[in-house]
């Protein structure tokens, strides 16, 4: 049966503690638990984790292990890491999450809270809601203490209310109690109280202000009498003692403010009932609002929804008088502050328009606005283009705003939701350091400019670098991908291939530009990270010219072009007149030119391109074969692989291309360390001595090898007889058909000796081939910083010294294509050809646009 649920064992307060083997515990702390399904939505789990546990929203991390991992912790940060974490449990009742933050969560209100459906509750088994009974209240010692209730208004409403008060732990917590106060440690009786109005004009309707609104709710305080409910305004006064009178009043009424309106939508509401409910933000003359801010928030809205434009003519703290942006509307409206009330008031208002929606032609959102508008969306889709963006708002308010207004609020928007790029870069040595304190031997180097400019980081963990090392061939693809960022950043990355032909990341680097020098400090730092004894394989694209720096750099290394950019380059170089087969079987030829193993095999194919096309066949001469084609190549057989390396890098980097640098790079951190994480778990599985690709390859060599006749030439040399007669030599691993060298693996002839003889196969298959040397590959794993969820300024902030403060990169655009044609052509000084007319010889007009009368 498919699981549907999922219980989180929700732990927090405790600390990890390393094991002699190097898994984690955790010791400490307090634990609930949750209800989760796969349609349960992260932002939703994430706050009512918050609330449970009294943290700031904004700080809370929730970090889990893999199953059988008790060593790496994931981060989960959206609703993807949550469904992947919900797959991984697989038929599991229970995981295991902790949760690490910032005291002091300020709940919002729990009625509008209650309408989302999130998926996430509270376990039956772990329940965490109001006791009930004496056996609940004794369970978790609590014990009655007399409080008092302070109101908005400096008087005290008489209510009689006991209070059930935690232990000393949960009283040192200093929890936080809202309208609903009542959370499993709290339980407030009211036996009498007098009624009394507090209901609010709130205009706050988007989810970006939802945080406006917990910072206006009740909170615990210490009162004449004990524990007391202190209001937002009593808080006011301790800490902002500086702050005027009048404008703590302004900002938290001392008097309820009459609600002419119904309550505001939630925050998830579609546009159409946003739209419908901004329509009532201006009731009429007599209207109150907390402040001009508030007053100016609901005008904006009132008129997006009304869909015509206004212009204030008077705007500060005291006043605010609008009118209708068409010239002779009589609409305006004019509010102001009131004293005696402490209140924003409308005193005058004109609903009447006459401009038929002219002034709506002219009419742009304010900036605030459209940019909580715009983090709603981008929340939902993370990569929205400006122009869908401003396709949506057309579609659903009506704004028709240009390329450059929306691409700007999409900037502010992503700063606020992700952080600043600009200060992203003063935390890389912070990060550099972290990574090496929680990897021991792992390897990172920050190289900044005279002008304290991010110019290089290089970062190689020490599991990739072990695991190159134990279980991959000597074979390193030279890659660089564009990050597609604010700042045009590179990153250039050395990937080697598992036993299995997986790719394996072993080093990246991030750099300005992509250039030699770049390329050379690159590979220094690799040469420093690597630091073998093997000869080592280099593949890279060819015009890249990386050849004299890997020699340079690397003693009794080879390097080579890469198969997957010369198809690409010799299919766009491919020119007629074709003969024979034709154009289509030139891709092919090319393919099976570069794989064979024998010079006479090379020549047959080039033949044949030769005989279709003589320029394609001089191109494949030009393009140095001895550093492509099998039959020539001195270092490790490659082209047997036509992937692109490169591709796999750009997808995970699309997920995260909007990101500040050091979350970018934290991107690429869990994806190798899940990449990492799930082929040591997939080859834990495995029965069988090879990796699954090369068993099967082995397996079809079996078949062939079924039937052959095998002669005896010596105790080392034997004669197989198929087609032709093939020399199998055990002792060097070589046959005269050229397959087993370069294959790793015993061609059919060998196998056919060694099912003759007795002996096992397994014994002459290249060991990076085992399973085993499989396993030694991903043996390590690539540690998670405890602290590293400062990255979205939670826990810990790194220490930012004005002097050392990292700028990032300075900002090249390229010229476009057009500007650099035009350039060339007058640098060449190349000179058009002047159009003439065939009716009258001149020129400067053609025959169309004559006009000379002959």
């Amino acid at each position: 049966m498919v699981r549907e649920k999922l219980i989180l064992i929700c732990q927090h307060g405790g600390e990890f503690v390393p094991k002699d083997d190097g898994s984690l515990t955790y010791s400490g702390g307090e634990a609930h638990a949750l209800d989760i399904g796969p349609e349960t939505v992260f932002d939703d789990l994430k706050y009512q984790l918050a609330e449970k546990y009294y943290l700031e929203y904004g700080s809370l991390t929730i970090k889990y292990f893999l199953p059988g991992n008790r060593r790496t912790l994931i981060t989960l940060s959206n609703d993807k890491d949550l469904k992947r974490m919900y797959d991984f449990h697989g038929d599991s009742v229970t995981a295991d999450v902790f949760l690490m933050g910032t005291k002091g969560f300020v709940p919002v209100n729990l009625g509008t809270q209650a309408k989302r459906k999130t998926g996430a509750k509270t376990s039956g088994a772990f329940a965490v809601g109001p006791a009930t009974s004496k056996g609940a209240h004794s369970a978790v010692g609590l014990k009655d203490v007399t409080i008092g209730i302070a109101t908005s208004s400096d008087f005290v409403t008489g209510i009689n209310a006991t209070l059930r008060s935690p232990t000393r732990a949960a009283i040192a917590s200093k929890r936080t109690a809202g309208p609903n106060i009542v959370d499993g440690l709290f339980e407030v009786n009211v036996t009498d109280a007098t009624d009394c109005s507090t209901d609010i004009h709130d205009m706050s309707v988007s989810p970006a202000d939802s945080v406006k609104k917990r910072r206006r709710t009740a909170s615990w305080g210490s009162g004449e009498n004990g524990l007391a409910i202190v209001t937002v305004a009593d808080n006011l006064e301790e800490t902002r003692k500086t702050t005027s009178q009048k404008k703590i009043a302004r900002k938290c009424n001392s008097v309820a403010v009459a609600d002419n309106m119904s309550q505001a939508p939630p925050s998830y509401a579609s546009p159409e009932k946003l739209v419908e409910f901004w329509k009532n933000g201006i009731t009429g003359e007599g209207q109150d609002f907390r402040s001009v801010a508030e007053f100016r928030d609901a005008l904006q809205k009132y008129a997006i929804a009304h869909r015509f434009g206004y212009k204030l003519r008077k705007n500060d703290t005291n006043r605010a008088s609008a009118v209708c942006a068409a010239e002779g509307c009589p609409w305006r409206i004019h509010a102001s502050w009131v004293p005696s009330a402490s209140v924003f008031r409308v005193k005058k208002l004109h609903e009447s328009h006459t401009c038929d929606g002219e002034s709506w032609k002219t009419a742009t959102p304010a900036k605030n606005w459209l940019v909580n508008i715009i983090k709603d969306r981008l929340k939902d889709s993370p990569h929205h283009k400006p122009k869908e963006i401003a396709n949506g708002l057309l579609r659903d308010f009506g704004l028709e705003l240009n390329y450059a207004q929306v691409w700007r609020g999409i900037e502010d928007a992503r700063q606020q939701l992700e952080g600043s790029y600009k200060e992203a870069y003063g935390q890389l040595p912070w990060y550099c350091e972290k990574i090496e304190e929680a990897n021991p031997g792992s390897f990172t180097k920050l190289l900044v400019g005279d002008d304290k400019r991010f110019q290089r980081l290089f970062l190689s963990f020490h599991a990739t670098v072990y695991g190159f090392q134990k279980g991959c061939r000597p074979l390193l693809f030279l890659e660089a991908i564009p990050l597609k960022s604010k700042y045009h950043e590179i990153l250039l990355t050395a990937t080697a291939l598992d036993g299995d032909d997986g790719i394996f990341p072993v080093a990246f680097a991030v750099v300005d530009n992509e250039n030699e020098d770049s390329w050379h400090w690159f590979l220094e730092q690799l040469k420093s990270a690597v630091s073998t004894s093997r000869s080592l394989t280099f593949v890279s694209d060819r015009d890249k010219g990386l050849m004299k720096h890997v020699l340079e750099i690397f003693e009794n290394a080879h390097h080579g072009y890469s198969l997957y950019y010369l198809m690409d380059s010799f299919i766009q170089n491919l020119k007629g007149p074709f003969n024979g087969e034709g154009r289509a079987s030139l891709p092919g030829c090319f393919l099976s030119a570069a794989k064979a193993v024998r010079h006479g095999g090379f020549r047959m194919y080039t033949e044949q391109i030769k005989r279709v096309s003589s320029s394609a066949y001089d191109w494949i001469m030009q393009n140095e074969p001895e550093y492509w084609a099998n039959a020539f190549f001195k270092g490790e057989l490659y082209n047997h692989l036509t992937l692109n390396i490169a591709e796999s890098y750009a997808n995970w980097i699309d997920e995260a291309r909007e990101l500040p640098i050091m979350r970018k790079i934290e991107v690429l951190r869990c994806k190798i360390m899940e990449l990492m994480e799930g082929r040591r778990t997939e080859s834990s599985n495995w029965t069988t001595k090879l990796t699954p690709s090369k068993q099967e390859m082995l397996q079809e060599e079996f078949a062939k090898a079924s039937g052959l006749k095998v002669l005896f030439s010596s105790d080392t040399l034997f004669e197989v007889h198929d087609n032709s007669i093939n020399v199998v030599d055990i002792v060097k691993q070589h046959c005269s058909c050229a397959m087993w060298k370069p294959t790793g693996l015993p061609c059919h002839h060998a196998i056919a000796v060694f099912n003759y003889t007795g002996r096992n196969v397994y014994d002459y298959c290249s060991r990076y081939f085992t399973a085993d040397s499989f396993r030694s590959t991903f043996a390590e794993r690539i540690n998670h910083p405890l602290t590293i969820a400062c990255i979205g300024g939670n826990e810990e902030d790194p220490e930012e010294d004005d002097d050392e403060q990292i700028m990032p990169p300075c900002i090249s655009r390229p010229l476009g294509q057009q500007q650099k044609k035009i350039r060339r052509n007058k640098s060449q000084g190349i000179i058009r050809r002047s159009v003439c007319c065939t009716r009258c010889n001149g020129v400067g007009h053609n025959k169309a646009s004559c006009k000379v009368s002959l």
